[in-house]
């Protein structure tokens, strides 16, 4: 019967008034009839739960478990990103996965209602990170950081109709690199780039074109179109569609839910269908319409200096300005930029994903005024990497390739062919694991030896240590190859520097 201890307050309250013994009762006839009402309050209160027969077992839709295999996978996707943050200097930084309703609202524009918001506990209303970007923003503010360039690894949450064969989830983990602080213009942003390019070059993941446009020249646009000011960001938002459906149906939006003047939108569209490199840039600063603008004109001089830093960084050629370019989310305030796969498929026997970007980001000079009481803004500019998209990628390739993952690092078994050798083994890996070998044994008083050499080999793990009654005897330990099946008696106390040899030179 469960603990008494475990019972809700009220149910307590009634068993303990169940258990008074009426007047006159015999003791034991009390114990016993008290007894049987304590097990029967039980009873109901468990029979809910077990009668749950159509109950089914799975995650929550939009997540997923990992198999060892897949956190193989994902950590060294992982590694790769964040070595390359950690060699431009950042420094790493946690925030909590849930913050005040309050900090996430009106930041991310049409998409505001995929936050997950958390039930009221009474306290404080609370929602789900969204992203990594405005929780940044809210520690720089809370903090007084004027200035800062950190990564940041974890998990966010969004309420969106998920498609998992494209990576995308309502759980998801984002890899963020920012730099915060007042810089000349472009070189914190050139740097973003060169990250970008360096990731996806070191993940293999075949060609890719980085997009970049500003959402200065994009509002100027806008302005020089005839778009009413108050509809700019409903506009953005239909614009950064383009990369998932035609121009026909993003001007059919804008006209007909969106309420322009169909000739606004055809101007529009004499635009945002452009794509260059620099020399395109030089073209927007000659367009008898835009050159008029103020913000437009600042955002191309942006654009021409951000060039010219990439081409001394050796990826401009990776790099293309397309004006269809507009990240919806509202607190980006000048260059945007977005990374995708030109094509997925490394080898022939591949299949292309339509998988979207991969990385984007941008600059949000404004975000860290909002929660700064007084408005001090810290300019920032970072970046983001789509690790699910890309980890989707990467399990497409070892599918198709059949390729075998070791989900273990260990580096020695420590076996014996004989009974009763189960201490001299917990010695002998002891003395492993205190010089930093990684190591295991079979969780077994008298194992054979024939399976736990097979486990070595199923694995991958590369070298075997043997003890048996003819080694102790003789001072030595047998040190077996698994893939060479080659075995050489080692002496004891020269084991260790042995092993450490071999592991240094494979």
């Amino acid at each position: 019967m469960p603990q008494l201890g475990l019972l809700p307050g009220r149910a307590w309250t009634v068993l303990l008034g169940l258990l008074r013994p009426p007047p006159g009762a015999l003791c034991i006839r009390a114990v016993r009839s008290h007894s049987q009402v304590a097990e029967a309050l039980f009873a109901s209160q468990l029979k809910p739960h077990q009668e749950k027969s159509n109950f089914t077992i799975k995650t929550p839709k939009g997540t997923r478990d990992l198999s060892p295999q897949q956190m193989v996978v994902r950590e060294k996707i992982l590694d790769v990103v964040v070595s390359c943050f950690k060699r431009h200097g950042a420094k790493g930084l946690d925030t909590p996965a849930f913050e005040l309703k309050e900090i996430l609202t009106e930041k991310y524009g049409e998409d505001s209602g995929l936050i997950y918001d958390l039930k009221d506990q009474g306290g404080e209303l609370l929602s789900l990170r969204y992203d990594l970007t405005v929780p940044f923003a809210r520690y720089l503010a809370m903090n007084k950081v004027k200035k800062m360039k950190r990564y940041h690894v974890g998990k966010v949450w969004r309420r969106e109709s998920p498609t998992i064969v494209q990576g995308r989830y309502r759980e998801f983990y984002q890899c963020d690199f920012d730099i915060a602080g007042q810089f000349d213009p472009m070189i914190p942003d050139a740097e973003c780039l060169k990250i970008m390019c360096e990731i996806l070059s070191g993940l293999h993941l075949g060609d890719f074109l980085i997009k970049v446009s500003d959402r200065r020249i994009l509002d100027g646009i806008f302005a020089v179109c005839g778009v009413p000011e108050s509809k700019f960001h409903a506009i953005c938002s239909s614009v950064d569609k383009l990369d998932k459906i035609s121009w026909k149906d993003v001007r059919h939006e804008m006209v007909v839910k969106k309420g322009l003047a169909p000739e606004v939108a055809d101007r529009i569209g004499d635009y945002v269908q452009c794509h260059g490199g620099i020399s395109l840039v030089e073209q927007m600063f000659q367009d008898p319409r835009l050159s008029q603008n103020k913000q437009a004109l600042e955002g191309l001089g942006d654009l021409k200096l951000l060039f010219e830093y990439l081409t001394l960084f050796g990826v401009a050629e990776k790099v293309s300005f397309d004006l269809s370019l507009a990240r919806g989310l509202d607190y980006y305030t000048g260059v945007i930029y977005e990374a995708v796969l030109l094509q997925t498929p490394v080898h022939a026997e591949e299949e292309p994903l339509n998988m979207g970007s991969v990385a984007a980001g941008g600059r949000y000079d404004g975000l860290v005024g909002m929660f700064d009481p007084r408005g001090h803004k810290v300019p920032c500019v970072g970046l983001s990497i789509g690790v699910e998209r890309i980890f989707s990628i990467v399990e497409q390739r070892i599918k198709t390739f059949g390729e075998k993952i070791r989900t273990t690092e260990t580096q020695v078994f420590v076996a014996t062919p004989q009974k009763n050798f189960l201490q001299e083994r917990l010695k002998l890996i002891a003395e492993l694991w205190d010089a930093g070998i990684k190591a295991e044994l079979m969780y077994k008083n008298n194992p054979k030896l024939l399976p736990q050499l097979h486990y070595c080999e199923n694995m991958g793990i590369p070298l075997v240590v043997i003890i048996g009654e003819q080694e102790l005897k003789e001072g030595v330990i047998k040190l077996r190859s698994v893939a060479s099946r080659e075995e050489v008696a080692i002496k004891r106390e020269n084991l260790v520097a042995e092993i450490q040899k071999r592991l240094s030179e494979s």
